[in-house]
């Protein structure tokens, strides 16, 4: 299952009234697991930097002035997205702006369908809880500290361990199946842990290994503590 955790940032609020993308970006998912490829492109809106948009985001219109506008990009965005399903944060907003943008210029619009809106999930898990991205990486203890503005990758980047924790941990299709070593092809299926770079530490203190081993001592010799130790 390949799936696009995707943000975009705007001039606005509205693309009916002007508003356009000016960022966009993207991080694959297969079967729940990042794959290392991402999407990331800062687009020429082709109009001012509102001062309220350039506060969320810092990009000004100095700083988009030569870079592609979305009808050189669209394209190539289209390919990357194919019929992955997009994982955004108020999926209603974005695809709002990326639909405007694509039939602007002439290309088949996404489907809502596509999209899996992770502030919905986020209500309906927590109702009456704060469901912004930064209050889920509280919630969750993943670090934001880097998100200082806005930016369209690493919010796509933050979303994504989010959205694991939101559907049941950084690895949910984790489970004792037979036939993910059956040799089956398939994205994810030859997936194994990779070791630990420091062993976890003991849990039992010296003190409590000195009373067990004198609690066995005193069992005698025929216990069944006394002959496992022995083996």
């Amino acid at each position: 299952m390949r799936e696009i955790v995707m943000d975009t940032e705007t001039t606005g609020f509205e693309p009916e009234s002007g508003d356009r993308i000016v960022e966009i970006g993207g991080v694959e998912l297969w079967n729940h697991m990042p794959t290392g490829r991402t999407y990331h492109q800062y687009i020429n809106p082709e109009r001012d930097m509102p001062e309220e948009a350039f506060q969320v985001h810092g990009l000004s219109e100095e700083f988009l002035s030569d870079k592609p506008k979305f009808a050189e990009i669209g394209d190539a965005f289209l390919d990357f997205v194919g019929d992955a399903t997009l994982v955004i944060h108020n999926a209603t907003f974005d695809m709002k702006f990326l639909n405007a943008e694509l039939r602007w210029m002439g290309r088949r619009t996404l489907p809502d369908s596509q999209a899996l809106d992770t502030l919905a999930i986020a209500r309906k898990k927590f109702p009456g809880s704060p469901a912004s991205l930064d209050a889920l990486c509280r919630r969750f203890g993943i670090d934001n500290s880097a998100r200082t503005l806005h930016g369209a990758l690493l919010d796509s980047e933050i979303l994504a361990d989010v959205y694991l924790e939101l559907i049941g941990g950084r690895q949910p299709g984790l489970v004792l199946d037979t036939s993910a070593t059956s040799g089956s092809s398939g994205g994810g299926s030859d997936w194994r842990p990779r070791p630990r770079p420091e062993p976890l530490p003991a849990r039992i203190h010296a003190d409590e290994a000195e009373a067990h081993a004198k609690f066995v001592e005193a069992l005698g010799p025929e216990s069944v503590w006394a002959k496992y130790a022995a083996k």
